[in-house]
């Protein structure tokens, strides 16, 4: 997994012309797009604020399981990590809840395998307002999940692709990057953006994702006429 140390991306998104999100914490949910795709992991990370406050880790069954624990060793994370063990996905956002009454964890990690039935608007609402009342970040990581109806204030679909060409060795493999979509944001404008993580300057920058323009129908054809 790509070193990413904590960020605050909502300055980069504002920097692309999107409004920065507000300063208290909220529930935030990150789709992968492969169930063992870490790339929401390492972005759930680079949002986290900075800080030595200990991180409270959650997973269930499912998830321990299909994408194996967060290899933190790779992550420069340089803060304690409480990782809590969990079967059903009930227990995991019940863990959540009771995390983010306590002001002293600097963020509330859970990840949940799939769309159980508990995992509903009524429980999504609860981890948002409990986040915000606490100033606790909050983050859901979903795989092998559908983006369902939910009370989390931004939602994103995160992809790892291959990563920046290397300055000094073509052969290697250079800033890690991602795919990002923010297709639903109460306090940020939504959109796309590949975003690739500067180890130099500690940052994440972001770019609007490559698009081939659509070939009109008459490109071409008065060329062909002149050469005809």
């Amino acid at each position: 997994m790509s070193c990413v140390t904590p960020l605050r991306l909502h300055k980069a998104l504002a920097e692309q012309g999107a409004r920065a999100a507000p300063i208290a914490h909220t529930l935030s949910e990150a789709f992968a797009s492969h169930p063992a795709d870490a790339s929401a992991v390492g972005f759930a990370l680079s949002r986290l604020p900075r800080g030595t406050a200990p991180v409270l880790w959650v997973q269930d069954r499912l998830s321990r399981k299909e994408a194996g624990r967060p290899a933190l060793a790779g992550m420069c994370v340089d803060r304690p990590v409480i990782m809590v063990d969990l079967s059903r996905a009930m227990d995991v956002l019940w863990a959540m809840e009771d995390g983010l009454r306590c002001r002293s964890l600097g963020a509330v990690i859970g990840e949940i395998w799939g769309d159980p039935p508990c995992l509903d608007f009524t429980a999504t609402k609860r981890l948002a307002l409990r986040a915000e009342a606490g100033d606790v970040p909050c983050w859901l990581i979903r795989r092998a999940a559908s983006p369902d109806l939910s009370a989390a204030r931004e939602r994103w679909r995160i992809t790892s692709i291959p990563s920046a060409p290397h300055p000094h060795d073509p052969q290697a493999p250079g800033a890690p990057r991602w795919a990002l979509d923010l297709f639903r944001a109460r306090h940020t404008r939504p959109g796309q953006w590949v975003a690739s993580y500067d180890r130099a300057t500690d940052r994440v920058d972001l770019a609007a994702p490559v698009r081939d323009r659509a070939v009109d129908a008459r490109d071409g054809t008065a060329g062909e006429r002149t050469a005809g």
